[in-house]
């Protein structure tokens, strides 16, 4: 009897054992999709967040542009489209969040643009912590 029980835990071990490998899909290497958004998540021209041409945002004052990701968005949402929910952003000119998630670190960014094994590399937890465009 001893045998038995000792063979029956040990599958059980295994089987969960595996069952928790599944379970871990590693999020941490997520595609993301970025956008070109003002601060309500809106999709603008991607020319309002590319620096190298001074257009992001200093032409039009106040107005602070982003760039918006989650691995939720899907390319093609058109200009004027709000994003879905549940997504962050950063500001389009800091230079460290682009090359954290492995985007150019200043210049045009596409609209739609999508970027694998990028969710977990660093520029997650400063998400928001942008609040300018200028």
């Amino acid at each position: 009897m001893s045998s038995r029980s000792v063979s029956l835990t040990s599958t059980f071990l295994l089987l969960a054992a595996g069952g928790l490998a599944a379970c871990d899909n590693d999020d941490d290497y997520d595609d993301a999709g970025f956008y070109c958004a003002d601060a309500n998540g809106t999709v603008v021209d991607e020319d309002y967040c590319d620096d190298d041409d001074n257009n992001g945002g200093s032409g039009l004052g106040v107005l602070p542009f982003f760039i918006w990701y989650s691995s939720g968005y899907r390319s093609g949402y058109p200009v004027g489209y709000k994003l879905p929910p549940g997504g962050n952003k950063f500001a389009y000119n800091d230079t460290k969040a682009r090359q954290s998630f492995g985007l150019p670190a200043s210049g045009r960014i596409g609209n739609g643009t999508i970027k694998t094994s990028v969710v977990g590399k660093g520029g997650v937890a400063r998400s928001n912590s942008k609040s300018g465009g200028s």
